[in-house]
């Protein structure tokens, strides 16, 4: 019963702080030592909480190497002029009458690129919005697209923290796992597409601010050559090539570009590195075209780092349980899905945060998946397919607030236009219930 108190003080905390601005590291940390507290009184030693402790941790270093290098490409990028081109080109060839469609699928391939929902929030993101407000188009309709193409990257890019949080946790290959998500989501693609084709051509873009487009071209050297960071990721996951090593080389050939190309003193590179870029207050870009850096990942790093101690607590002593044998009820793939998709949502709700509802989602589920012997890529593609994408509808949940702050948006009123988050789990569940083959059974081949 005191696990059962503890759970729910923990998550009224945490909504709390998220509905007062207050950083969730903090709720947290209280949550870790309320449970260091419980374990202790059922008879475990320190040294022991400790030890369960680092090993939760542990799974949590390989995320903290992703959160450097994205926090670093995130500045870099915008310093070599990439994400400006990105924006620049998108808008130069943007037709106003399928406006939606095209912010569907540019946030689609910025996310892609970038591997961070944050990062494209706040870049091509918030440049889309501000075109949308400007042009009389529904900012919950706008801001609906733009969730689902900024997620669309931040799940199956092989940059994203959270799909190389999945491929650790449950011990799978990035890559395979990435080729199983984009065939699990190539129906909900193809819907969004067609839905968001209908809604492009009901709300047309009428009017197309330049002001923008021009700014870019006054601040930034824009050609192709600004794209080869972006291009050097995508050919090296063609070659799957380890994703650290092609975000330190497209890094390396980004601020090339900038010192070379954008004329920035490398000292100025190294700032933007760390600390994250911007740009003179003189310019109308300043509060579009900012962020990233590597400082700008530690509270990030810090909640997984907790969550995942968390999480090493709740395995060592088994803690969770009973709620672990309430799990292990479902009989077929279909039930696992299912279980899944409804934990993800719980653990979303509870820990107001994609990481921590990905990390509890595992911890609870991973024996239901054993023991009815199911391949470990079909549960990391339904971990992918149901907390990833549901995290951003929960609307107090970190996922959602912080993008809905940054676009000037309720958090609440765009979450029934993001077609594509809630049509993957849909979808796929849809798929097992009518055809239970549907599942990866050569994923590791």
């Amino acid at each position: 019963m005191n696990v059962v108190i503890s759970i729910f003080v923990v998550f009224f905390t945490l909504i709390f702080s998220v509905y007062k601005g207050i950083f969730v590291g903090y709720p947290l940390l209280l949550g870790f030592f309320v449970f260091v507290y419980i374990s202790l009184r059922k008879g475990f030693l320190l040294k022991d909480i400790i030890k369960m402790s680092i090993s939760g941790i542990k799974k949590a270093f390989i995320v903290l190497k992703i959160f450097i290098l994205i926090g670093a490409i995130t500045g870099v990028w915008m310093a070599s002029g990439t994400v400006p081109a990105i924006i620049y080109y998108g808008i130069l060839h943007m037709n106003p009458h399928f406006f939606i469609l095209y912010t569907f699928l540019i946030s689609c391939m910025v996310s892609f690129l970038l591997g961070t929902s944050f990062g494209t929030i706040s870049t091509v993101g918030l440049a889309l919005m501000l075109i949308a407000k400007t042009g009389n188009i529904n900012v919950n309709l706008a801001a609906g697209a733009i969730m689902s193409g900024t997620y669309f990257g931040d799940r199956c890019s092989p940059m994203s923290s959270s799909a190389n949080l999945v491929a650790n946790l449950t011990q799978t290959d990035l890559y395979i796992n990435i080729k199983n998500m984009f065939k699990t989501s190539i129906i909900p693609f193809i819907l969004s597409v067609i839905i968001y084709f209908i809604l492009s051509l009901k709300a047309p873009l009428h009017i197309i601010d330049s002001k923008m487009h021009n700014e870019i071209i006054n601040v930034f050297q824009i050609n192709w050559i600004v794209l080869l960071p972006a291009i050097i990721i995508l050919v090296f996951a063609l070659f799957k090539i380890d994703v650290k090593i092609s975000m330190l080389v497209s890094i390396a050939v980004a601020s090339i570009i900038a010192i070379f190309i954008q004329y920035y003193k490398p000292i100025e590179v190294l700032n933007f590195i760390f600390l994250g870029f911007h740009l003179d207050k003189s310019s109308s870009l300043q509060n579009i075209l900012k962020g990233g850096g590597i400082l700008s990942m530690l509270k990030s790093f810090v909640v997984v780092f907790i969550s995942c101690s968390l999480a090493g607590i709740f395995d060592g002593t088994n803690m969770l349980s009973n709620i672990e044998n309430i799990l292990m009820k479902a009989k077929t793939r279909y039930d696992l899905l299912v279980y899944t998709t409804i934990t993800s949502i719980i653990t979303a709700a509870f820990g107001c945060n994609q990481s921590i509802s990905t990390v509890l989602t595992n911890q609870l589920m991973k024996k239901s998946y054993l023991d009815k012997n199911i391949d470990k890529y079909q549960f990391a593609i339904d971990l992918e397919n149901t907390g990833i994408v549901l995290s951003p509808l929960i609307p107090w949940n970190i996922a959602v607030l912080v993008p809905a702050t940054i676009m000037g948006v309720d958090s609440i009123g765009f979450i029934p236009y993001s077609f594509y988050l809630y049509l993957i789990p849909i979808i796929n569940i849809v798929l097992l219930k009518y055809n239970n083959k549907y599942a990866f059974s050569d994923a590791s081949s």
